[in-house]
C-alpha cells in the first residue's frame, strides 16, 4: 500500500432537498475504503453555472486522504451518486443541468491526469467560485497544478452570489 494522497472532492446538489443529500454525501465519504476524511467544508447556496435556468444549487467540499488510486476513488463517488439516486446513463440529461446530487474529484494530490472519464484538476475548477470557495474552506494551500494553491486560484474568481448557509 502506498503512503496515499491528499484529494478533493466537490459536492453539490439542487433538486430535492438538496441540502440534505449533500450531508448525506459527506457522510457516505466517511465509510469509503481506505480513505479518511480530513475535512468537511460548510454548505454554500450557489447560483447555477453554465445552464443558469435552474434553481440555485448547494454545494460543499471534502478534503480527505485516500489509498485508493484516482479511478478507484472516482468509481465510489459515482456509487455514492447513485445510491442517491442519480442516473449518469441519461442521454436526455442537459449538461451543467439539475442534479439529485454530484460529486467530482477536483484535485488529487499534485496529480495530473488525463483519461477518459476523468480530468484532475477538474478542468472548470479554476473559473468556478460554487466550487472554489467552499474548496478555499478547508484546502486553501493544497497545490493547484497550474494555478498555484486552491487560494491562488480563488483571487482570481468573482464569489458575488456565493452564500454560506448557517
Amino acid at each position: 500500500m502506498t503512503t496515499g494522497a491528499t484529494a478533493c472532492i466537490g459536492l453539490g446538489a439542487n433538486l430535492g432537498d438538496a441540502a440534505q443529500a449533500v450531508r448525506d454525501a459527506i457522510q457516505a465519504l466517511h465509510a469509503v475504503p481506505e480513505c479518511r476524511v480530513l475535512a468537511a467544508s460548510r454548505l454554500y447556496r450557489t447560483p447555477a453555472w453554465g445552464c443558469t435556468d435552474q434553481p440555485d444549487f448547494i454545494n460543499a467540499a471534502v478534503r480527505l486522504h485516500t489509498h485508493l488510486p484516482p479511478l478507484a476513488l472516482l468509481a465510489q463517488l459515482l456509487d455514492i451518486e447513485r445510491h442517491a439516486g442519480r442516473d449518469r446513463s441519461d442521454a436526455a440529461a442537459v449538461r451543467w443541468g439539475p442534479r439529485l446530487l454530484d460529486l467530482d474529484l477536483l484535485l488529487y494530490g499534485e496529480q495530473v491526469i488525463d483519461e477518459v472519464g476523468l480530468q484532475v484538476p477538474h478542468p472548470h475548477l479554476h473559473a468556478r467560485a460554487f466550487a472554489l470557495v467552499p474548496l478555499a474552506e478547508v484546502a486553501a494551500e493544497v497545490p493547484f497544478p497550474g494555478h498555484g494553491t486552491v487560494a491562488d486560484a480563488l483571487r482570481g474568481v468573482d464569489v458575488r452570489g456565493v452564500v454560506a448557509l448557517a
